[in-house]
């Protein structure tokens, strides 16, 4: 009978966040794999915890990876834990969970810390509908399309940053979002200097130019306002003329009377008026 992989959450600063359930867990399993062993040792330390620990990261993560799988299907049980918060949000315990879930290993989840909701919690802006972007690619062709997407993106947006880059992400976002769209940087989560800067992209730009960033950051950023996208799209076709408008959609082979909807739609104007306009 294989063995269990157990996610295991960690504290994203403060230890008091380290669940009852997870120090349980990792003194009861019979390995650890660790994102960062050197990190994660300290955390073992502080909790007493004994157990056997391996390195698995982005660099060793296909090998490593084959080998934990080997041994889970030996029978063992094996607890995976990021340097803090969540396995496999933004690091590459998603990758390990995917090989457990072809090769049959049960795999279950233990919650506790991580980043990016406690940012979307205390920032203020919308909580119903959000997308967790992560860190921007450093490919510039990707990151293209993802601040492309970013521009219609109307849930709030969750993204993590370093802060030696926080200012030319910052100054990036304004340029494509516009400078009026809120935003709010939390540091030093769940710490001791923790703060949530709630404020608007431009005003951020002005305040992180003299004032040096320190600690991981979180940014929460407003999405883009539904009813002001429609306002565009609605003064994007009255700058067309109708006949123009209607072109559009007979050219991909709407019917006529269909196009006329859809115009008329587009416009917010009854579909009669397009009609007239055309007969006349």
């Amino acid at each position: 009978m294989s063995g269990t992989l157990f996610l295991c959450a960690t504290p994203i600063g403060n230890l008091e966040d380290m669940t009852f359930r997870v120090i349980r867990v990792l003194k009861e399993v019979d390995l650890i794999a660790a994102e960062d062993t050197r990190n994660s040792i300290k955390l073992l330390n502080h909790f007493d915890i004994q157990t056997p620990m391996t390195s698995y990261h982005e660099y060793n993560k296909y090998e490593k990876g084959r080998k934990l799988v080997e041994k889970l299907q030996e029978g063992q049980d094996i607890a995976l834990i990021t340097d803090a918060g969540t396995p496999g949000i933004s690091d590459p315990g998603e990758g390990l969970v995917k090989r457990c879930y072809e090769a049959g290993i049960h795999v279950t989840s233990l919650p506790g810390a991580s980043a990016c909701i406690t940012a979307l919690t205390l920032s203020g802006l919308s909580t119903r509908r959000f997308a967790f972007e992560a860190f921007l690619p450093t490919d510039k062709k990707e990151r293209e399309q993802i601040l492309r997407e970013m521009e219609r993106e109307t849930r709030t947006i969750i993204m993590y940053e370093a802060p030696h880059r926080l200012l030319k992400t910052l100054r990036m976002l304004s340029e494509r979002l516009g400078g009026e769209r809120r935003i709010t940087v939390c540091r030093e989560l769940t710490k001791r200097y923790e703060t949530a800067f709630a404020t608007t992209l431009d005003e951020a730009c002005v305040y992180y130019t003299v004032n040096e960033p320190k600690g991981e950051c979180v940014l929460v950023i407003e999405g883009r306002s539904r009813e002001e996208m429609v306002q565009e799209e609605k003064a994007r076709w009255e700058k067309m003329g109708i006949k123009e408008h209607m072109e559009v959609y007979l050219s991909q082979g709407i019917e006529k009377k269909e196009a006329m909807k859809k115009v008329a739609k587009d416009r917010g104007v009854p579909k009669r008026e397009i009609y007239n306009y055309l007969e006349r």
